[in-house]
C-alpha cells in the first residue's frame, strides 16, 4: 500500500481538487465533513473525505487528533490483516497557526461493487443462487474475523458500509466483499468485545434476514475460533 502523509505538495494537490459531492458537508464532531468523487487523470475513479476541524478525542489525544488519522490507522492495520477495504492514495492532515486541522483521505473507487442494502433492494436474492449468497457471507465473515482478531472494532457496521461484488454466473459465480467508513474504528482490548458489539450493530442494521444473520453467524465462528454468545 503506498501512503503519503504530510506532504505539503501532495496536501495541496488533492485539497485544491473539486469533483461531485457523494456525502455533502456536513457538521458534526465539532468540524465538517464530506465525500467529492474526483478523478486521477487517468481515467481511474477516486474519493475524497475532506474535513475541516473534524477531530475525535481519546485517552491518548485528550486535545483532538482528526479522524482522518484514525480511520488512516484501521486503512494500514487492516491491510497487513488481510481485511479487504479501499486501496488508499493519499493522506494527511494540516494545521496553520490559529486555525482547525484540515485532513483529507483519498482513496481507489472499488469497481463493481455496491453496499449490501442497495444490492438486496436491486434483487440480489432473486438473481443468484443460493451458494453465492452464502459465498458472500462467509467472504464478509472471514473479513469481521480478521478484524476482530487483530483486536480492531469497526465501530459503525451497517449495511451501507459493506460493500459487495459478485463476478460470473451462476453457482461458480466468485463474490468479494471489503469494508468502508472506518472513522470509527478503534483498538480493543478484548477481540470478543469488539465482535459483539460489531455483529449486533450489523443484525440490527442491515438488511440480513434472520436466515442470513444465523448463516453469517455459522461462518463467522468458524473463522473466529469460538462462538459469540448472545446474538442468535
Amino acid at each position: 500500500m503506498a501512503t503519503v502523509r504530510n506532504q505539503a505538495s501532495q496536501f495541496d494537490y488533492y485539497w485544491q481538487q473539486q469533483g461531485e459531492w457523494v456525502e455533502a458537508p456536513n457538521q458534526r464532531r465539532g468540524g465538517e465533513s464530506g465525500v467529492q468523487r474526483l478523478e486521477d487523470g487517468s481515467g481511474k475513479l477516486l474519493y475524497a473525505k475532506r474535513q475541516v476541524g473534524h477531530i475525535y478525542r481519546s485517552f491518548l489525544h485528550p486535545f483532538g487528533r482528526p479522524t482522518v488519522l484514525r480511520e488512516l490507522d484501521a486503512l494500514t492495520s487492516f491491510d497487513r490483516l488481510g481485511v479487504r477495504v479501499p486501496r488508499l492514495v493519499f493522506a494527511g492532515a494540516e494545521r496553520d497557526a490559529g486555525q482547525p486541522w484540515r485532513a483529507l483521505l483519498v482513496s481507489e473507487a472499488l469497481d463493481g461493487f455496491t453496499d449490501l442494502d442497495t444490492w438486496h433492494a436491486e434483487g440480489a436474492r432473486e438473481r443468484y443462487p443460493q451458494a453465492v449468497h452464502e459465498r458472500v457471507l462467509e467472504e464478509l465473515a472471514a473479513n469481521l474475523a480478521r478484524m476482530h482478531l487483530g483486536h480492531w472494532q469497526h465501530g459503525c457496521l451497517y449495511g451501507k458500509h459493506v460493500f459487495v461484488k459478485v463476478s460470473g454466473e451462476g453457482e461458480q459465480a466468485r463474490a468479494e466483499v471489503a469494508l468502508l467508513d472506518l472513522e470509527k474504528c478503534r483498538r480493543r482490548i478484548s477481540c470478543q468485545r469488539a465482535a459483539y458489539k460489531d455483529l449486533y450493530q450489523l443484525k440490527r442494521h442491515s438488511s440480513l434476514s434472520h436466515a442470513e444473520f444465523t448463516t453469517l453467524l455459522y461462518f463467522y465462528q468458524g473463522a473466529f475460533g469460538s462462538a459469540v454468545k448472545g446474538l442468535e
